[in-house]
């Protein structure tokens, strides 16, 4: 089947449970960089939080100890009911009618490294959302479970959003970094004149995961709004420092992380050693941000600066921790040094609240037409394939 123009729906709910992102995008192909290769427009944004009590089951059921799988089956369909809801509403305000849907689903459970299990060492993945109903009640196809194909070719089944990073990014005399600050902080590095087998990607540790449970925890608040918090605060330079010992900071990429690295364990040894130093509540969140910061910034000098040559970099922002002005003047100060310009995901064309959900638009349609949608250079695997399942209405 030829490629063709399509408006593709685009559909997100990251690991920090706050709720569900739309993208409406038009996607067809481009011959400019090649055979095979593709254009993006984003046409519209919209994003929908959880209401209380789903937010409470989501958050419940990720990497959970004890859960009935009554709960997980009705969690996946609530979600879908979400999902096709959010995408609706999306659809009647923008008047638009999508083609296909990229919906990504919700973690609930990610491990990327092969571990012992009833007899057998593997690697497994899980997001959740049930497609039939999506594409049953809009009538139209559903493309999901994007991670799994990737996993069983030896990758880790992320980071999936550096094909979009390409896509839109790559420069012929510009190095770029894409780093995303979601619940887990992400980013994607193109050398300037790169091709795609170029491209370095992986987790770079916590992103907003530890600062808005503490904020929870100890201010009754869901996030630290405009990173007002910590900036009262005073960072504990010594659990930093402790902190990145962790042996996640210390592997080399490809690498990835969730909950199950920095979610309520990590938390609360973190929480513990703040108080066991007599640190305000302020400093506690001021430490989360500073960690968070300075993983970012080891990555970069560590792992990604070495392969940038000496092109100027541009560093750009995205996800929610990009508004956190605390945390954006921490990476100013590390990152500025080390030669990197930092925007907004806002200044140079993809609002960043919608870069995650405009990532699955497009690898949908690359599923649809049956285009490889993995860089096995970000996520480890041994050969590009094809992504995710499609269910039709």
């Amino acid at each position: 089947m030829k490629p063709e123009t399509l408006i593709v729906a685009g559909v997100m709910s990251g690991t920090s449970g706050d709720g569900i992102d739309v993208a409406l995008t038009e996607i067809g192909p481009r011959t400019v960089r090649g055979e095979g290769s593709v254009r993006l427009k984003l046409l519209a944004h919209e994003s929908f939080p959880f209401p209380k009590a789903l937010r409470a089951a989501v958050l419940g059921a990720q990497d959970a100890k004890s859960i009935s799988t009554a709960e997980l089956a009705r969690l996946n369909w609530r979600l879908g009911i979400a999902y096709a809801d959010a995408i609706e509403a999306t659809q009647e305000k923008h008047q638009t009618v999508a083609h296909l849907i990229g919906c990504h689903g919700q973690t609930i459970y990610h491990q990327a490294q092969p571990a012992a299990y009833a007899g057998e060492r593997f690697a497994c993945t899980w997001q959740i959302g049930e497609p039939a109903l999506i594409a049953t009640r809009l009538q139209i196809p559903v493309v999901s479970n994007f991670r799994p194909a990737d996993m069983v070719v030896g990758g880790q089944g992320a980071p999936l959003v550096p094909l979009l990073d390409y896509v839109m990014f790559a420069d012929t005399k510009v190095a770029r970094v894409l780093q995303n600050i979601g619940g887990i902080g992400n980013l994607t590095a193109i050398p300037a004149g790169g091709g795609a087998d170029e491209v370095m990607a992986f987790d770079t540790g916590p992103g907003n995961m530890a600062i808005d449970a503490l904020m929870q925890q100890l201010f009754g608040k869901p996030y630290d709004r405009d990173g007002r918090i910590a900036e009262k605060g005073r960072v504990l330079e010594s659990i930093v420092e402790s902190t990145l010992r962790m042996p996640f900071f210390q592997k080399a990429p490809p690498k990835s992380a969730g909950r199950e690295q920095f979610g309520a364990a990590f938390t609360q040894t973190l929480l513990t050693a703040c108080r066991k130093a007599a640190a305000s509540a302020e400093d506690t969140v001021a430490t989360a941000t500073a960690i968070t910061a300075e993983s970012i910034a080891r990555s970069f000098g560590r792992f990604v600066q070495p392969m940038m040559g000496s092109a100027p970099v541009e560093y750009i922002l995205s996800g929610g921790g990009a508004h956190n002005l605390t945390l954006v003047r921490m990476l100013r100060e590390r990152l500025e040094p080390m030669g990197c310009k930092l925007f907004a995901s806002d200044e140079v064309g993809m609002p960043a609240a919608a870069k995650e959900a405009a990532a699955f638009a497009l690898l949908a349609y690359c599923t649809y037409y049956g285009l490889p949608g993995n860089l096995p250079s970000a996520t480890g695997a041994i050969m590009p394939v094809v992504l995710g399942t499609i269910s039709h209405g």
